[in-house]
């Protein structure tokens, strides 16, 4: 097994999956990630706990890939954080799950305030007769991968750099809701998401591939604020290039590819429908261009 938050499955975590799933097949046994909902900053520090870069379906979804069995979602409440390292061992490693062997990166930490490492754990392991293999740092460039380069990058609106961290295109994902109908009106109309759970990117305009009940489709998309009509909201508006249907509490995943542009006010509704236009055409052109090097609508 192999413990920690896998939070966007980046190149770092699909390195520790590989080995997992590696070493789970020498011993015949399943791999498993024991991962922790809610995350626990939410309970220790709230003030500030950030939005996850991937939901929990999404993250087992990820690992599956990679060949991981089973992803647990262990729920996270203050008898588990009061946990000592070694308490969580026994508790959890031990008589929870009764794993065989572990796999982990070298920073991992466990237990009470994180007061337990992996030259601890490797001597807990030793008492009970399991194996732990701690991974080298997996580097993507010159620093190590890590959610927090991913997360600074996609709060930048820098989406090739986060998809040259993660091991998919950065995806969001809502409930499609009834909107005030305004891109119908001028040609251009839009699924509006809510219930967002993971990181926004950046506001600006984006293009992304929409995965919907209709099929996938190349999309442009609105994140941010709405000036040339007043509406200063937060909102998330998503034009599928081709489809023509009603969407309205249907789920739309979008896997974002690039930021197109700065939001901006737009004195008559003609500039707005022209800029539009443009960058329905960008959005096309930067989904086919993206797709030419490899498939982007992964599971």
């Amino acid at each position: 097994m192999a413990v920690g938050n896998f939070d966007g499955v980046h190149r770092g975590h699909a390195a520790l999956a590989k080995r997992l799933t590696s070493r789970a097949r020498e011993a015949g046994g399943p791999a498993v990630v024991l991962t922790f909902d809610p995350h626990p900053i939410q309970l220790l520090r709230p003030e500030s706990a950030q939005p996850p870069l991937t939901t929990m379906e999404r993250r087992a979804e990820l690992l599956g890939v990679f060949g991981v069995d089973v992803v647990i979602a262990y729920p996270t409440d203050a008898a588990l954080l009061a946990l000592s390292p070694e308490a969580f061992f026994e508790t959890i490693v031990v008589n929870a799950i009764g794993a065989a062997a572990m796999v982990e990166g070298p920073n991992f930490f466990f237990g009470k305030d994180r007061a337990g490492d992996v030259t601890l754990l490797k001597k807990l392991c030793e008492t009970r007769g399991m194996t732990l293999e701690v991974l080298t740092p997996h580097m993507e460039g010159e620093q190590m991968a890590s959610s927090s380069r991913v997360r600074r990058a996609i709060e930048q609106g820098d989406l090739e750099l986060a998809a040259s961290l993660l091991t998919a295109p950065y995806r969001i994902t809502g409930k499609v809701i009834t909107g005030d109908r305004r891109g119908r009106t001028i040609g251009f109309p839009t699924a509006n998401l809510s219930d967002i759970e993971t990181l926004l990117p950046k506001p600006g305009v984006y293009a992304a591939q929409a995965r919907a009940a209709g099929g996938v489709f190349p999309s442009a998309v609105n994140i941010g604020s709405r000036p040339t009509f007043g509406d200063a909201k937060i909102s998330v508006e998503a034009h599928l290039i081709g489809f023509s249907g009603d969407l309205y509490g249907e789920q739309v995943d979008l896997d974002l590819v690039t930021r197109l542009r700065e939001i901006q006010p737009f004195g008559t509704i003609e500039d707005l429908k022209s800029q539009l236009a443009i960058d329905v055409a960008h959005a096309k052109e930067a989904v086919l261009n993206r797709e030419s090097r490899g498939p982007l609508a992964q599971l």
